[in-house]
């Protein structure tokens, strides 16, 4: 059974419809970009999969015993985010909560966990520094690693590299490359069509008719991967 499987799925935002008859499955291991237009209903379609938002029509199952707050989520940064008061490792840490359960205090195998993901991540050295006095490539770095204490299975990430100049993007996809190679199912939201297909395996293009669902190879071969590729080049 895949891992997640979109059928017929509608979506709405403030009342207007966005997306329409949306059906696809992901299977475990697969590096899917979701790309489009603006408005197209990318992040709405990322809220409807954490459970934020109901579809508007159709639904979407989850195989593999996924469930929605087994996710990990890495959201579009906010200004507050980026002003948040908390150390490295407390950002960190807090990404075990939903599993967590009612213990008032992380245990061992919740700072084992962070721990390990700091490291993989390169933030060890950083984990007793605030988190606002960090760069924001440094920043997206302990989301993630929030992000990957939420999960075994499966991430989902709403345009990752906002904000981030081209060498720390660079550096981001690469991890998050490696991360996709050791079985993680990632979910991205992306504006760079380029980038998504250059590291997804899958790619889902909104606001087109019919909407093009497939790999990234044949979304690069296809007249609209050929259209927005020659776009993002100019």
């Amino acid at each position: 059974m895949a891992l997640l499987t979109f059928e017929s799925v509608g979506l709405a935002y403030g009342g207007d419809n966005v997306a329409h008859d949306v059906s696809f499955s992901v299977q475990a291991g697969e590096f899917w970009g979701i790309v489009g237009e603006n408005g197209s209903g990318k992040t709405t379609l990322m809220k409807a999969l954490l459970g934020l938002i109901p579809c508007a029509s159709g639904r979407i199952v989850m195989g593999e015993g996924l469930k929605p707050a087994e996710i990990g989520y890495l959201p579009q940064q906010s200004a507050i985010q980026k002003d948040f008061p908390a150390s490295v490792e407390e950002v960190v840490l807090s990404g075990t909560i939903g599993y967590r359960g009612l213990k008032p205090f992380y245990g061992r195998a919740e700072r084992a966990l962070a721990n390990k993901n700091m490291d993989m991540l390169g933030l060890l050295p950083l984990k007793k520094r605030c988190y606002q006095e960090l760069s924001g490539g440094q920043q997206q770095r302990v989301l993630l690693a929030r992000a990957l204490c939420a999960t075994k299975k499966c991430l989902v990430l709403d345009e990752p590299t906002t904000g981030l100049d081209p060498v720390v993007t660079a550096e981001f996809y690469h991890v998050l490359h490696e991360i996709n190679q050791s079985g993680m199912t990632i979910i991205m939201v992306s504006h760079d069509v380029e980038q998504a297909v250059r590291c997804c395996t899958h790619i889902l293009h909104l606001s087109c008719h019919p909407l093009f669902i497939g790999t990234a190879a044949q979304y690069k071969a296809s007249p609209l991967g050929r259209k927005y590729l020659e776009v993002h080049a100019l």
